[in-house]
Parts: structure tokens; sequence; C-alpha cells
């Protein structure tokens, strides 16, 4: 299985100190060393780095992680392959265009049969994995019965919830997705998430010796959301997302929560 992490944000807002925790994951207190992969949201612009070397031993992950960057939405997954080769064409997120938008996607879990149950339209994957069949195969639908999501979040939500159960039905599917305002999470095993507001405190991570204090780096009126598979931090109360739910995020909040 793979690793997720996700950042949702009122205000940019870099993720160094989690994706420090997430990348000890890729080969060294985990097993995820077949690749990673960050997406970053700037407005509608995306940025992403991806490299099928572990994450603990790539330089580029190095960089990332004492890089800065701000963001409000950030998507970013370590690979342990089950389906496709290792190769950077495998590694995820997954981006691709839809209403002039880029929409990422990162996903945990296997579905063998995926590439015999699901007919793909318009999308195509680049790669051989499950995860990118299904990813296209999921846009697809969503095109066919929606122009947008404006003034209709929760229609398309309760949409993608349907077709991630789907998804789900043929194996293991814990979804990351985002078009650059929201933040879409599905689970059907394991996926957790905390929301960061003032009164602010000191976090240390469970799979590196670092420890932050949030006082000194946030404003009194920051917000900030973490998704992980598993928690990142070992002295904070992480929640964990029920199997079948769908959680929404924008802006650090949770605006929406859809269950069967």
């Amino acid at each position: 299985m793979c690793e997720l992490l996700g950042m949702s944000a009122n205000v940019p807002t870099d993720i160094c100190f989690s994706f420090a925790g997430l990348i000890q994951r890729g080969g060294k207190t985990g097993p995820h060393k077949d690749g990673w992969g960050i997406s970053f949201y700037e407005g509608l612009g995306c940025r992403s780095f991806l490299d099928a070397k572990p994450s603990v031993d790539s330089t580029i992950a190095e960089f990332v992680c004492n890089y800065p960057i701000k963001s409000n939405v950030v998507i970013s997954h370590i690979r342990q392959a089950n389906v496709g080769e290792v190769c950077l064409a495998n590694t995820q997120p997954f981006i691709r265009e839809l209403w002039g938008r880029s929409w990422s996607f990162a996903h945990n879990g296997q579905m063998n049969t995926v590439f015999d149950e699901v007919e793909l339209g318009r999308y195509h994957p680049i790669g051989t994995t499950d995860s990118e069949h299904a990813f296209c195969w999921l846009l697809d639908q969503i095109e066919k019965n929606f122009d947008g999501i404006d003034n209709n979040l929760e229609t398309v939500a309760q949409f993608i919830r349907e077709h991630a159960d789907k998804l789900a039905a043929l194996g293991v599917f814990n979804m990351l997705l985002s078009e650059s305002e929201y933040l879409f999470c599905y689970c059907t095993t394991k996926l957790h998430w905390i929301t960061r507001r003032a009164p602010f405190g000191e976090a240390s991570l469970k799979d590196a010796d670092i420890s932050i204090d949030f006082v000194k780096e946030t404003g009194a009126d920051d917000v900030v959301s973490i998704i992980a598979t598993e928690p990142l931090t070992q002295n904070e109360q992480w929640h964990t997302i029920e199997a079948g739910e769908l959680i929404v995020f924008r802006e650090g909040e949770k605006v929406l929560s859809l269950t069967n």
C-alpha cells in the first residue's frame, strides 16, 4: 500500500513539517520506497515535484522539505508498488485538466480488476497503474454529468462519493482529489485528519526527531487541516475518516461530510 498526505489552509501555508515526517516512511520508517510526488496549488496554478526514487533518499524531496512553498491546497503521495513498474510515469499525484482547472489525484490501495471493470472515455492513463486508470474514469464521469462545481458543491461531492464507492467495490480505494479550491478525501480503510487553529501548540513528529511550535509559525486567524493515511504526530488528537465517508475541506475548514 501507499500513503497519502493532504493540506487545506485559509492562508498560503507551507507543509514542510508534515512532509518531513511523510518522507521518512518512504524507505526508512516505512516500506513506501517506490517513488513519491507532491503538488502545490497557487491559485489556479499547480506546481508538482515527482521522483521514482525513495523519498528518504531523494534530493528533490530534501529540497521540497527545506523550501517553504506557500499553498492553500497540497496533495502528496509515497508509493509502495503493487500494479505497474517503478518509474516516473507511475508516480503520483496524477494531474489532468477539467473546466480550465488542474485536477490532482492520489490513491492508496489496490484494484486489480479496474482495467476490466471500468471503461474509459476522453481521459487515458500515461502510466500503467490501477490508480491512474481509476482517476481517468472518475474525471470522465464528472465531466459527463456536470459543467462546474460553483454553487453545486454538495451535488458534485455526492456524485464523487457514489463513484468512489464503485471503485472501492473493486478493492481498496483511499483518495485525495482537488481542483485547486476544494480537497476531497475519501476513505475505505485508513485516512485521518486534524485541524489546527488558535490556540496553537507544539507538535512532534512520529517518524523524525522534529518538533514545531505553531504559535511562532502561524497567525491568530490561520486555519490549517492536514490529512494523512496514518497520523504524523505523536502528541495531537487526530480524527478518523470512516469507511465510505467523503470529507471536503475548503480554506482549512471541513465544509462537508457524506456517508452511506
